[in-house]
């Protein structure tokens, strides 16, 4: 079972390498096309995958994720009941009789009507029985301009309280792809918060051959002034911040955790003890979740690489606002995470 240190997941080889499986794919590729190409590959590869979710088949997914596999899967990408309780349910038994089952929940609010399954009888599932149950929960979060508070949550802090879940945040196209098939490799359930605002706003080049592993996260930009700990969509705010502040003379290093459970606690404080500053970032409420565990183990593990107060920045403790201008400062951007680095960088 995962034993939640940093690079090592059950089921799983270091480095994570694969094949691509499709060679039709455009020249620059999406977030949500990349999870697509996932999606078909692991399909296409193992035999005990299936897809399961609200209006998957034919109609393709709320967002289209699915678009297409139905034809291509027959009878193996199914359309399930209004039900979250009963689609957990039913994929816990499925992969202890050794499936592997990916349900898609079509927006990440909704997970709440089976949170039970998911927490009670998977996350405990091998503790309690020996017995494996490697299910895959794709969680479409986080918020958009319009969507309100019943379409817009981030959940991952809420579930990376439950031991034997693993929880995935890509915020790339490259990670979207290939931590979604580790995800479908691993014999843990696994959380994977694929952002809504990524879908479409985000492309490269082409899709990896290689990738970190689940665990291990990802300095996407050095510095030596302070450090940037963050994940999911908030690392491109954050990214622009450092762009910025740049222009002032700081060099800011941006940290992406990749996945928030595990936690890779090594790379974030050996950032720390380089610049002597932090500033965690997300997009989740403020009470508690990631950017609170995040500093609660530097300020534990690490206090004496410290220069100044750790500081963290989140969504604002509200219902997520409908209207696109309220949203927009509801939640971080780079100009609100750019002033709190200089305030920061003051100390």
């Amino acid at each position: 079972m995962c034993l939640f240190i940093p690079a090592i997941i059950r089921g799983l080889s270091l480095p994570v390498s694969f094949s691509l499986h499709s060679e039709l794919l455009p020249t620059l590729i999406t977030y949500l096309e990349a999870i697509r190409e996932a999606l078909a590959k692991a399909l296409n590869d193992d035999p005990r995958v299936y897809i399961y979710g609200q209006d998957v088949g034919f109609f393709g997914g709320a967002f289209k994720a699915t678009k297409g596999l139905s034809q291509r899967f027959p009878g193996r990408v199914i359309d399930s009941p209004i039900s979250e309780d009963a689609m957990v349910g039913s994929a816990i038994g499925a992969s202890i009789q050794g499936m592997r089952p990916i349900i898609e929940m079509q927006f990440a609010d909704f997970s709440t009507v089976g949170f039970n399954q998911i927490v009670n009888q998977a996350a405990t599932m091998f503790w309690r029985t020996g017995v494996a149950c490697p299910i895959t929960i794709r969680l479409p979060c986080g918020g958009t301009s319009g969507s309100g508070p019943f379409h817009s949550q981030s959940l991952e802090g809420i579930y990376s309280q439950y031991p034997g879940l693993v929880v995935l945040t890509p915020a790339t196209v490259e990670d979207a792809y290939s931590m979604l098939l580790a995800a479908v490799e691993c014999d843990d359930p696994v959380i994977f918060c694929e952002h809504k605002y990524l879908y479409y706003h985000l492309k490269a080049d082409g899709l990896p051959n290689e990738a970190l592993p689940i665990g291990k996260a990802r300095i996407t930009r050095a510095g030596r002034d302070a450090t940037v700990v963050t994940y999911s969509a908030m690392l491109h705010e954050c990214l622009a911040a450092a762009e910025e502040l740049a222009g002032e003379g700081w060099e800011i290093e941006v940290i992406d955790l990749r996945s928030v459970k595990p936690l890779d606690t090594d790379t974030v404080l050996a950032s720390v003890a380089r610049t002597g500053r932090v500033l965690a970032v997300g997009e989740a409420w403020p009470w508690g979740g990631v950017t609170a565990e995040v500093l609660a183990r530097i300020a534990s593990e690490g206090f004496n690489l410290l220069d100044a107060p750790p500081m963290r920045l989140n969504a604002k403790d509200t219902p997520v606002p409908f209207h696109p201008n309220l949203w927009g400062t509801h939640r971080p951007t780079a100009k609100t995470i750019a002033d709190a680095l200089r305030s920061l960088l003051r100390l």
